[in-house]
């Protein structure tokens, strides 16, 4: 299996005082990297690594700690008596599906509060009832530091997930941003204006290692996650060092390349909306996981997605550069984010780093 994803320092987009050029070279390389690939390694994010070492490790004391810890704040369907709101918390090993497989990984997942629809208060209810994606998140009560850690964590994420859609803005090279510029004008900042509010997920995920041996040339049949293409705009991955897991398909649709970890770097796959952005000029990746190590792997993925009400629709010039024909209508990610919800959570659920409610 080949490796052979780029490398990108992000750092130019994160310095304002970096020089043109720096940014321009940045900016050129994540348009190659998403033409060719769809994945790369982000560095230059300012993060420091005994941070990402800390977010690691708080996740696998959380896997290790007894199953009646962790059923504390198992995700329950929305609307039920427990409280859940069909998203936020737990899920036991094997209740993750994909492509119809139950994925060998148990995980937490957690949502930016829900504060920033038109139809939402500045608050999660605090009624014992909630709606599909609107209660509160669940946190570990072990151990007690992740949760403030974690917050922290989410923060530093934000902020390079706004330099990268930044980046990329320029690097399609639309047009220079103007005064008077809204979330529908379509220049460098229209990323940027449209994940302003993200409708961010995170996601701790767990892997015991795979038990089905596999042959040579031999297809699997047992999956840490099955293959998928993430929904939203951009993935930053957080994993340990487990090499040959993550699995990137590439253009040639038949050859996996191996993503395996650098230290201090983040794995960054574009998703869906990117696609559907770009009019597929840039278009989300499948990609796979597959943990035959013997060690309990850790993945700890970040989704940096559009706003709840951002309108996501194939932009114009990109529609012209790509052969004239818009390949979506486009919709809001709220509403493409609770349809997958709906149709998709007790047949095809929350995904890896995998993405989430994965096709």
């Amino acid at each position: 299996m080949i490796s052979s994803l780029p490398i990108i320092d992000i750092s130019p987009f994160l310095n304002p005082s970096s020089s043109p050029e720096a940014r321009q070279n940045t900016a050129s390389a994540i348009n190659s990297a998403c033409m060719h690939y769809g994945f790369f390694y982000l560095t230059g994010h300012g993060i420091p690594t005994s941070k990402l070492d800390q977010i690691v490790d708080l996740a696998r004391q959380f896997f290790f700690s007894p199953l009646e810890e962790k059923n504390k704040i198992k995700r329950h369907d929305a609307g039920g008596p427990e409280g859940g709101d069909g998203a936020r918390g737990y899920q036991g090993m094997g209740e993750n599906i994909t492509l119809g497989r139950r994925d060998v990984q148990e995980a937490v997942d957690l949502y930016r509060e829900w504060d920033h629809s038109s139809a939402s208060t500045s608050s999660p209810s605090t009624s014992r009832t909630h709606k599909t994606l609107q209660g509160p998140n669940l946190w570990p009560i072990s151990p007690p530091e992740l949760k403030n850690v974690y917050l922290e964590y989410i923060n530093q994420l934000q902020g390079v997930g706004a330099a990268l859609v930044r980046a990329m803005g320029v690097s399609l090279n639309l047009d220079v941003p103007s005064p008077g510029a809204d979330a529908n004008t379509e220049d460098q900042e229209i990323f940027v204006r449209n994940t302003d509010r993200s409708f961010w997920v995170m996601r701790m995920i767990g892997y015991p290692p795979l038990s089905t041996p596999l042959k040579d040339g031999e297809d699997p049949t047992e999956f840490s996650c099955g293959e998928h293409s993430d929904y939203g705009c951009v993935t930053l991955l957080l994993a340990d060092p487990t090499p040959g897991a993550l699995q990137v398909l590439a253009k040639d649709n038949k050859t996996w390349i191996s993503a395996d970890p650098i230290p201090g770097a983040f794995v960054v796959n574009i998703g869906d909306m990117i696609e559907r952005w770009t009019n597929g000029l840039w278009k989300s990746t499948r990609h796979r996981v597959i943990h035959r190590g013997n060690n309990y792997r850790v993945s700890v993925p970040f989704f940096y997605e559009p706003n709840f009400d951002a309108m996501v629709k194939p932009l114009g010039k990109l529609v012209q550069r790509t052969g004239g024909q818009a390949v979506h209508e486009g919709n809001t990610y709220g509403e493409h984010l609770m349809g997958k919800v709906f149709n998709n959570f007790y047949s095809e659920v929350l995904g890896e780093d995998c993405g989430k409610l994965v096709d």
